[in-house]
């Protein structure tokens, strides 16, 4: 048995068809013009007045349609007054506006005017048919590609279609001896309008397109600060702290009872706390982007000495070591390499033994590696995990992010009784 394939059925097909011409004869919308588009100027009134916006291309368009009105006149005197035309030349005046009138509606309204200059057209060649050859006036003709293009620049590829359609059967109707010209014209014309309207749509897009993947980027730069600000806001305070907290808890121990010895300690925890006080401000002061925000040098290595200083005051022995050039390092990397040395420092003092901290810093070539090392308190010597009895907070994640964003290494966990800090970073290229 030989089996065929079923025939598709026109249905679809002609629904589609009957649905483009029901749009571009009676129920089709444009779209508005563009704006802004080109072609308007201000233009000032006197007397102070608000000044005005003067629109090129509908008074082109206005000129354009005096000029085939005027030409349409006399182009239907010569043939109707040759014929002894039975009626009022007022009739000729009348036929010529309708011809010229769709091209003062067609920047406005031009599924109007198109339906306009098709009406007019038939019409006037139902009239003056008899005497004109072909059955209109040349301002006429100009009239429907004019519109049929301004049809397919604001309207869709189905009512453009139907456009197209409707106005060739239309040419064919009225002149038969016109038609191929008459339909090879308004082919052209929709179709260039077609192009138009595709390029602006792709154009449109593509600016859409820019502006959202802007947006996207700003987001981004502004999530990237936010982080930025929220690491700094975060070594300052759990550094300063961690250390205000060891202070308070170790001064009256250290004071024996000497209350001379205790008020120059909480002296010194004062100190600290207003210094941390001042680096907030700082940090916050940039992110408000308020005006006289302090804007002091972010620190660097050059701090060291102040670190330690402060970690002996809580009873901390820090020990700093430094090989290589030190003291021309970037300030993206000396600073980077300072916070990953204080907030190693706050994570010895919350969870190592806090007695015993080095911090070894190497510059070897366009390379500056960090090694800090702390002891583990005896309770904590068998706990697995990176952190000594803690899961990994901000601190450690803070300095992984701080090292990535100079493209180096970090690394953190602990060597037998000891937990390890160590970062390797760039040097070179880096503008600091």
């Amino acid at each position: 048995m030989i089996h065929q394939e079923p025939i598709a059925k026109p249905a679809p097909l002609l629904r589609a068809v009957a649905r483009a011409l029901l749009r571009a004869v009676v129920t089709g919308t444009a779209d508005p013009p563009p704006a802004p588009r080109r072609g308007q100027v201000r233009v000032p009134w006197p007397r102070g007045r608000r000044s005005a916006t003067l629109d090129l291309v509908r008074l082109g368009d206005a000129a354009l349609a005096f000029v085939a009105f005027a030409g349409g006149v006399a182009y239907m005197e010569g043939p109707a007054a040759a014929a002894r035309w039975p009626h009022d030349e007022a009739y000729l005046v009348i036929m010529s506006a309708t011809f010229s009138l769709p091209l003062v509606l067609r920047d406005r309204w031009p599924l109007a005017a198109w339906r306009c200059a098709l009406l007019a057209l038939a019409a006037g060649a139902a009239v003056v048919g008899a005497f004109l050859n072909p059955p209109y006036p040349p301002g006429a003709a100009i009239a429907c590609l004019l519109v049929a293009y301004s049809v397919a620049v604001r309207c869709d590829g189905a009512i453009a279609a139907g456009v197209w359609l409707v106005s060739c059967l239309t040419a064919v109707a009225v002149d038969v001896g016109t038609a191929v010209p008459a339909v090879t014209g308004i082919t052209v014309a929709v179709l260039f309008g077609h192009n138009v309207r595709a390029r602006r749509l792709a154009t449109g897009r593509l600016a859409e397109e820019e502006r959202r993947a802007e947006d996207a980027l700003a987001a981004r730069a502004a999530l990237a600060e936010r982080a930025r600000i929220a690491r700094e806001l975060h070594d300052v305070v759990a550094h300063h702290m961690s250390v205000i907290a060891i202070q308070a808890e170790a001064v009256p121990l250290r004071a024996g009872g000497d209350a001379a010895r205790l008020a120059q300690g909480l002296a010194e925890i004062r100190a600290l706390s207003l210094k941390t006080l001042a680096e907030m401000r700082q940090v916050v002061g940039v992110l408000r982007g308020a005006e006289g925000a302090d804007t002091a040098p972010q620190p660097g290595l050059h701090q060291l000495d102040e670190l330690v200083a402060t970690a002996s005051r809580a009873g901390v022995t820090l020990r700093v070591s430094g090989s290589g050039e030190l003291g021309d390092l970037p300030g993206t990397v000396g600073l980077t390499a300072y916070r990953i040395v204080q907030e190693s420092l706050s994570n010895a003092m919350r969870h190592g033994s806090g007695s015993d901290v080095t911090a070894e810093l190497v510059r070897d070539g366009d390379e500056l590696r960090i090694r800090v090392v702390n002891g583990l308190p005896a309770d904590l010597e068998g706990t697995p995990g990176g952190l000594p009895g803690k899961r990994p907070g901000h601190g450690l994640a803070g300095m992984g992010e701080r090292a990535a964003m100079l493209g180096g290494m970090f690394r953190a966990g602990r060597i037998g009784a000891e937990f390890v800090v160590t970062a390797t970073l760039p040097i070179k290229g880096d503008t600091g």
